[in-house]
């Protein structure tokens, strides 16, 4: 299997290309560091200088996809640069090298260069100084920081700054994701809510009219159908008036719109008289005192959709509806006649069980349903928190 070579990015290629035309204009126009003639100059040819210009230049091209390996092989030509008459471009193209292997490399090769470039900085002017006695030597020093510390240095500056500028990118990208997967959950949650109380508020009357809409059908007797009528239209009315106050929850948008009444517990008894009309034999027994208003709230729905149940399943028999405070919670019950195996009178969704179960665990309370016997039995306990009146 044959391995392509990195593709060198297009800055790259201009980086290369732009200094190996510099660095060959440079030499035809004779413009050189040193002289031919020099003692330190052990490579006298006058295309020499050209050598490593090429290959430095060449090294270019690996400044982001092999930043080491350019450094490297740009060290070496470096070097080779040095002992010819030598040239400032290849000097340039070098201390480029160093940056982008900072910048682009590795973690490990970018936190190491800065060190060992500066610790050659101080070692290249202080050694060479102590040994020859003369303070001039500390210029090599200065060569080498400013060849090779000042640009690892900067590109360190610039990696640091850049990373810091992608972490904060990523937490701003990971706060935006955490708030869209907390409006979601919001109006998930707001829905199932809008999904319970638009239950609890139509089931009850539309269960009520479908039986009498039955009975009415179903009996050949003018009074029987004009009592179901009127039981028809009162069940009709309250639940347009109820509807019309959840769409004008839904609707408020203005402060100066009064908030829709709430249902509370002082309205059971109107409730128990609609389920009376509706056919129930219920009896009350409310002893509950005042209640917080979700609490209260809460007991109102389930026992609304407790009637709305025994409408549609109970048989013949007393409706019980007990209300009562017990070891810090209200305790709430109601019983209706069972009969196992029956057709409801009235096909359900069912979901109002489980609406009752949610509103119950919204409190951090219990809830509990089933046959007890010969009756079927709703059993709920809605904690007092702290503060709440005991």
């Amino acid at each position: 299997m044959s391995l392509a070579a990195p593709r060198p990015h297009r800055d790259d290629v201009r980086i290369a290309v732009g200094g190996l035309l510099g660095g060959v204009l440079l030499w035809t126009l004779g413009m050189r560091p040193r002289g031919t003639a020099e003692v330190s100059v052990l490579w006298p040819a006058s295309w020499a200088p050209l050598v490593p210009l090429a290959v430095t230049a060449a090294c270019e091209l690996l400044r982001r996809t092999r930043p080491r390996t350019g450094l490297l092989v740009g060290t070496v030509a470096l070097a080779l640069d040095t002992v010819t008459a030598g040239s400032v471009v290849t000097v340039v193209l070098y201390t480029d090298l160093m940056y982008a292997a900072v910048l682009y490399g590795g973690p490990v090769t970018a936190r190491r260069l800065p060190w060992i470039t500066g610790m050659l900085t101080v070692l290249g002017g202080v050694v060479p100084a102590a040994v020859g006695r003369d303070p001039r030597w500390l210029l090599l020093g200065v060569g080498v920081g400013v060849v090779a510390f000042a640009p690892a240095a900067t590109g360190w500056v610039v990696r640091d700054h850049r990373d810091a500028a992608e972490a904060a990118r990523l937490r701003a990208e990971q706060t935006a994701l955490l708030a869209e997967v907390d409006r979601t959950q919001a109006v998930t949650a707001e829905r199932a809510r809008m999904a319970r109380e638009l239950h609890d508020l139509v089931a009850g009357h539309l269960s009520a009219i479908a039986i009498h809409a039955t009975a009415a059908l179903s009996l050949d007797d003018p009074r029987t159908t004009k009592e179901a009528l009127a039981v028809i239209r009162e069940n009709s009315v309250e639940g347009l008036a109820e509807m019309r106050r959840l769409i004008g929850v839904l609707r408020a948008d203005s402060a100066d719109r009064k908030p829709a009444a709430i249902p509370t517990l002082d309205g059971l008894a109107a409730l128990v008289e609609r389920a009376r009309a509706g056919g129930l034999d219920v009896r009350l027994d409310a002893g509950q005192g005042d209640v917080p208003t979700p609490i209260g709230l809460a007991a109102y729905r389930i026992v609304q959709e407790s009637l709305t149940n025994a409408l549609k399943h109970a048989a013949e028999g007393p409706v019980e509806v007990r209300l009562h405070r017990r070891d810090g919670s209200l305790d709430i019950r109601v019983t209706s006649p069972y009969r196992p195996g029956c057709t409801p009178r009235v096909p359900g969704s069912g979901t109002g069980l489980a609406g009752m179960r949610e509103r119950a665990a919204l409190l951090g309370g219990e809830f509990e349903a089933g046959p007890d016997g010969a009756r079927w039995s709703v059993r709920t306990a809605l904690p007092f928190t702290e503060g709440d009146p005991a």
